[in-house]
Order: C-alpha cells, then structure tokens, then sequence
C-alpha cells in the first residue's frame, strides 16, 4: 500500500472514531454504522479544525485523546490475529498478549501522526448496503482532495454488545490489515514471533512523540 494512501487511511479512521465514545454513549439504541461514521467523521473534523494545539500537531495531546476516545472501538484481539496471519497459531498466550499490546501501540501512534497532519480532505459518504439484521457490514467512504483522484475507504465493522468496532480498513480495495500481514510475515521467517515483537517495539519507538521531533531535528 502506498505511503499517501496508508496516511490516508489511517487520518479516517482516527476522524471517525475520535469522538465516537461521546455520541455512542448518548445514544440509545446503538448508532447504526454508516450513520455514526459519517456523525463522528463531521463533528471531529470541527474539533480539529478548532483546537490550535491540535492544528500545530501536538502529537502527545492528539494520542492522548485516541487512547481515551479511539481504543473502545477497535477490535485489536482480531486484528492482531488477522495481521500475523498463520504464526499466531504457534504464538503462546504471551506472546500474543505482547503482539497486540504493540500493534495496538503501532496503530495509535501511526493515527496520531496522520490525524496531527489532517489538512482539510472532504469525505463523501456512500449509502449502506446492509441488512438491518447484519452484524458484520462495511460502510464507505470517499476522501475528495483537490487535484487528486477520490481515494476509496472501505471500513470493515463487526457489531459487538457494546457497538460496532472497526475490523479491518481497506484502501482502494487493499486491506491495512493484509499489508502489515505480509511484514509481519517476513519478520516471522527472519526472526520468530519475538523477532517481530521486537521489530515492533522498534517501530513503536521510532514513532514516540520525542523520537520523532528528535529526528526531525538531525
């Protein structure tokens, strides 16, 4: 997956779920999917667009509120799972455990980097072809930038007792998911599942607020 699409991405899912803990917990029944994608993707391009600490990309505030806001409404167990592919049937509870605390810390710092750098893409929601009885639908969504082609979002969301959660996110027909299983298969061959717990960690650290504007400044 490219670069520009992955940041892509990974910008609409931080919008979407930003403020979806607030709407979800003042609504009741549960929001239908595509209705709270596109709520959640208006009320939170405001907040970004009116909080100047935000806009000047304080990335350790812009985690702090994902961690807060974003966590409730992923299904990181799946993910993760999904993401190593078949090596997580050989993981051991531990390793397990450490592989999705990473990939939870991966995905977190990864969207507070892009929603840090959201410069104004307009969304485009696209009607929900589901059944009201399905658990398991995948709303879409189009980013509109000038210039460019729209970039075809397909969010893949499981209803759970709690409300939808985000699976898996597919960008112009490519799964995020499938594109950090293909890395994370080649760690496993080169090093083992703690091979890639410790590709991770190194990842992880690279994209640490401090890390990062340290870099920057080389």
């Amino acid at each position: 997956m490219p670069a520009p699409a992955r940041r892509l991405a990974t910008a609409a899912l931080a919008l979407l779920f930003l403020g979806a803990s607030a709407l979800c917990a003042a609504s009741s029944p549960v929001t239908p999917p595509d209705a709270l994608v596109k709520q959640v993707t208006l009320e939170v391009v405001g907040v970004i667009q009116h909080d100047p600490d935000m806009k000047a990309g304080d990335r350790k505030k812009v985690i702090a509120v994902i961690e807060q806001k974003v966590l409730p409404h992923f299904n990181f167990d799946a993910m993760t799972a999904s993401a190593v592919g078949h090596n997580w049937r050989s993981a051991t509870p531990q390793q397990k455990a450490r592989l999705t605390e990473e990939f939870k810390t991966l995905l977190v710092r990864t969207y507070a980097s892009a929603l840090a750098s959201y410069s104004g893409q307009k969304f485009e929601f696209r009607p929900l072809r589901a059944k009201p009885t399905d658990t398991d639908v995948t709303v879409n969504v189009r980013v509109l930038q000038p210039g460019t082609q729209p970039v075809q979002l397909d969010y893949d969301m499981e209803k759970h007792p709690s409300g939808w959660k985000v699976w898996d996110v597919r960008v112009g027909g490519i799964s995020l998911v499938a594109n950090y299983r293909t890395e994370f298969d080649n760690a496993v061959r080169e090093g083992g599942l703690d091979g890639l717990i410790r590709k991770l960690q190194a990842k992880n650290h690279e994209l640490e607020p401090g890390a990062v504007a340290g870099a920057e400044k080389k």
